[in-house]
Order: structure tokens, then sequence, then C-alpha cells
């Protein structure tokens, strides 16, 4: 009877787990790892007192419990002989609890990353960390902090009319696409070609145009027809990416374009369920099959 029974035990359970995973697993969400490190500047000089110290700590404290509520903001710690001043920025399309992990991963290595420095940048892919000593020498707000082209050059003709397009896109659209807490953001693509800007969240619109247009002429210069390039200024930053198979699906400025990635894998959930689901029938049928095959038999 046992014999009889397990066949449609086995098909039972699969039905059911195909059922489950569609009905309570609609999609699977894949984070983008946003605490890789892309760059960091730390100054050669080195607290000239300890309380300098204690005063970064009290401003690294404050900085990060206001990311889960901003992302963006600024502020100073200690009096006005030793104050030390502080900011952090996340990138406009991450939430705000993505923006706090971003934070926190920043604070928790700047001990490590930059020491004593009495300044430092710490740029992470998803959001980045700026302090120094009250008084510490300004740069001029698009001073080169850092640069990378991709090793791929574009072999397709029209690559550099698409790219000028794109760049088009996101010159307007940080000073159209809206500020607020994030600064001044756009996302977008054009013809398959992945544009990034934003600009730190004190900068006003049309600064943060000029500046985002220097960093669009310099990544030109720079990575020539590389299919991908970033271009980090003092206040804003740009960055893109050239797909000749097409752009993954990316949302308007305000969107954060996740809806691709749950779809797609989706559709590798079902697969691999619908997979498996028909090597249990197969295995249902060859139990049958066998156990006709041994009635024969005897």
């Amino acid at each position: 009877m046992g014999l009889h029974k397990r066949p449609f035990f086995l098909f039972y359970l699969s039905l059911l787990s195909f059922i489950t995973i569609f009905l309570f697993f609609p999609y699977v969400t894949i984070a983008a790892d946003n605490t890789n490190l892309v760059y960091k500047g730390c100054a050669k000089q080195n607290f000239p007192d300890p309380i300098y110290s204690q005063n970064l700590k009290t401003l690294l404290s404050s900085l990060v419990s206001q990311a889960s509520q901003k992302s963006f903001y600024t502020t100073t710690s200690g009096d006005s002989q030793n104050a030390m001043m502080g900011l952090y920025q996340c990138r406009g399309d991450l939430t705000l609890p993505d923006c706090y992990s971003c934070v926190s991963m920043i604070i928790s290595r700047a001990d490590k990353l930059c020491g004593q420095a009495i300044a430092a940048r710490i740029q992470l892919s998803g959001c980045y960390l700026r302090y120094e000593v009250v008084g510490f020498k300004q740069v001029p707000n698009t001073e080169l902090l850092y640069k990378t082209c991709g090793s791929t050059q574009a072999s397709e003709s029209g690559f550099e009319q698409k790219r000028d397009t794109a760049f088009d896109m996101v010159e307007s659209g940080v000073k159209s696409g809206g500020s607020g807490d994030g600064g001044l953001f756009y996302t977008g693509s054009y013809e398959s070609v992945y544009v990034l800007g934003q600009c730190e969240g004190d900068l006003g619109s049309d600064d943060c145009e000029d500046c985002v247009k220097t960093a669009l002429e310099r990544v030109k210069a720079d990575c020539g027809d590389s299919i991908s390039g970033q271009e980090y200024l003092h206040k804003c930053y740009i960055s893109y990416s050239y797909y000749p198979n097409g752009v993954p699906r990316v949302e308007s400025s305000s969107g954060t374009g996740k809806q691709h990635t749950q779809r797609t894998v989706a559709i590798a959930v079902g697969g691999l369920a619908a997979f498996g689901f028909v090597i249990v029938c197969l295995l249902c049928l060859k139990s049958v099959l066998k156990r006709k095959g041994g009635k024969h038999g005897g």
C-alpha cells in the first residue's frame, strides 16, 4: 500500500512546493553592495591634541544618529578652538535604511582608513563621509578628487552621440531633478548609456549644474571611448556605463531600478521551481513504470 502511495505523495509534495514559491515568494530582491570602498583621501597632518580625537568621536556619533532619518547631514563638534566639521551624503536612490547601513560602515572603518588625520574623505559606492578641523584649507568645488575609466573601449558606431546625449540629460537633470535631503541627484539612461550625477546637499542648483558640467567634460577627456567612467570632484560626482546589449531598467531620477532585478530573479526562481517540479514528476513516473514492470515480470 505504501509503494502505491509514494509516487502520488511526491507529486503532491512537489506541487505544493511549486505553488508555495509563487504565492509567498513572488520575487527575491538581491541587494546591491553599497559599501565597497571607492577611494579615500586623508590629510598628512595628524591631530595636534587628543581633544580633537574626542571631538571627532562625538562628531561621528552625531552623524550616524541622523543617517536613518536623512540622506545628507552636516554638523560640527567642539568649541571654536578645536572644533571639527563633518558631513555625510548618501546616493540619491538609496533608501534610508540602506543609507544608515552605508554611513555606519564608513564610520566603523574611518579610524582604520585615516587614523588621526585632521581631515579625511572616504567614498563608498553608496555614500561618502567628509570631516576636517574647522579652518582647514578649502578647495574649489570642481577640484578633482578621484577618477576611473573602464578598460573596454566602445567599438559600435554612434557611441559618442549616445554618450553625449545622456550627458546632456544628467547635466540638466541635476538642476531640475530636485534637491532636498539627498542633494541634487539624477539618474537615467539613453540608448544603452546609463548616467548618474549628484551634488553635495548644500550646493545651489546653478552651482551644481556647473560642477556636473565640469565633471562631464573631464570624464570625456579622461576616458575617451571607454564604455564606463567615474569622475569625483569636491562638490559633485558623475558616472556612466554603456551597455551594448541594452541597459538594465532604470527608473527616473526618483526611482531605484529595483523592479528590473526583482523580475529577473523571479523568473530565475520560477524556472528553478519548474525544473524541480519536472524532475519529481519524472521520478514518480519512473517509480510507477518500475512497479508495473515488476508486476508483469512476476
